[in-house]
């Protein structure tokens, strides 16, 4: 693997991510849309699909898909001693900003593409909260703390249960973060959206501010701190507290 590798393994394969998640909430939110209205557990499973087609297409790069999870990595192998993401790409400062990288752009162009599957579905709709909702999250009550809060439990909640299923022989790989995924959404995506990602509301937020969406209205950069600060944070303490736990059940 060479970090050129990385790079495009990433940027697929959060594309992927991206244009089924995005997807699925075009579907339910959007008018003349045959999924209208279809609900909140619809969009947590076409989340979840979404993550299931992402982490297969990404594989060869350790399936990110999100720089939370990269930073929980990194952290755990701090304290674990790991030296590698993947065979021949070490943990260090270029590594992680090359999955970044990756992670962005490929949240940009999924939704870049979500739009336009859905360009007509966008025109019919007139309500620019339900547009945006497409490409980003948003509270649903907004008190910044508490949308902080929410998003750090919710990703190190995803986080954690990543880094301790690599020491399960499970094998269930990609259908069990999928179903995570989707438990994450079902118990803890009601206050904000959850994000649990700062890649998929960043990179998607920038998409929405720069296309060229009939009505569209704002971008809430207010808010675009909250789910970049809090899944961080959320992915640090997951990479310090996993060993800890993964030593006290082994």
């Amino acid at each position: 693997m060479t970090l050129w590798d990385i790079f495009v393994s990433e940027t697929f394969g959060t594309a992927m991510l991206i244009l089924l998640g995005a997807g699925v909430v075009a579907n339910v939110l959007l008018v003349t849309s045959k999924g209208f209205d279809g609900g909140w557990l619809l969009i947590n499973f076409g989340w979840g699909l979404g993550v299931f087609a992402g982490v297969y297409v990404a594989v060869n790069s350790g399936a990110h898909l999100n720089p939370a999870v990269t930073i929980g990595i990194a952290v755990n192998a701090g304290v674990t001693g790991g030296t590698e993401f993947v065979p021949g790409i070490p943990i260090d400062f270029v590594s992680m900003m090359v999955y970044f990288a990756g992670q962005f752009l490929g949240a940009f162009i999924g939704a870049t593409l979500a739009w336009l599957a859905y360009k007509k579905q966008f025109d019919a709709t007139e309500n620019p909260e339900a547009k945006l909702a497409v490409f980003s999250t948003g509270p649903a009550v907004r008190s910044y703390g508490w949308n902080v809060v929410t998003e750090v439990i919710a990703t190190f909640v995803l986080v954690f249960v990543v880094l301790l299923f690599a020491g399960t022989p499970s094998g269930l790989g990609p259908l069990a973060v999928a179903l995570l995924v989707v438990g994450i959404g079902a118990s803890l995506g009601g206050p904000t959206g959850y994000a649990i990602n700062p890649a998929r509301d960043l990179g998607p937020r920038i998409a929405h501010a720069l296309l060229p969406i009939k009505g569209k209205g704002s971008s809430d950069w207010s808010y675009a701190w909250v789910p970049v600060v809090g899944p961080v944070i959320g992915g640090i303490l997951a990479g310090l507290l996993a060993p800890v736990v993964a030593v006290a059940v082994g």
